[in-house]
């Protein structure tokens, strides 16, 4: 099993939702995040003044994954969330030991 964490603009989110629940995704945690990469913010202009904005807006997604999925998601984050612009964001990948729902008490890949 796998997590991945993707970065992405907020204004994809609904567009890669939609295409992951298609694919057979069902459960995804969203956070809004602020944070910068190699761009390092932007300068944007507020009533004449010009001001530095040091964090970007983003969204983090985290989806649980079994291996056999786990091509087929990455593929469909990024087909989705990519403008082909600065700032699309990035996906990480992480190995899950252990998922347990609460609820049932189901372990592993049934759990998910």
């Amino acid at each position: 099993m796998k997590l991945v964490t993707a970065i992405i603009k907020p204004f994809k989110l609904d567009a890669v939702r939609e295409a992951l629940s298609d694919i057979g995704v069902q459960g995804i945690t969203v956070t809004e995040v602020k944070g910068f990469g190699r761009q390092k913010g932007h300068a944007e202009l507020y009533r004449g003044a010009e001001y530095t904005v040091d964090f970007n807006p983003k969204t983090k997604l985290d989806v649980a994954v079994d291996n056999d999925q786990l091509e087929l998601v990455i593929e469909t984050i990024c087909k989705e969330a990519k403008s082909g612009k600065i700032g699309d964001g990035k996906i990480f990948v992480m190995d899950l030991e252990q998922v347990i729902r609460i609820r049932t008490g189901e372990t592993g890949a049934e759990a998910i």
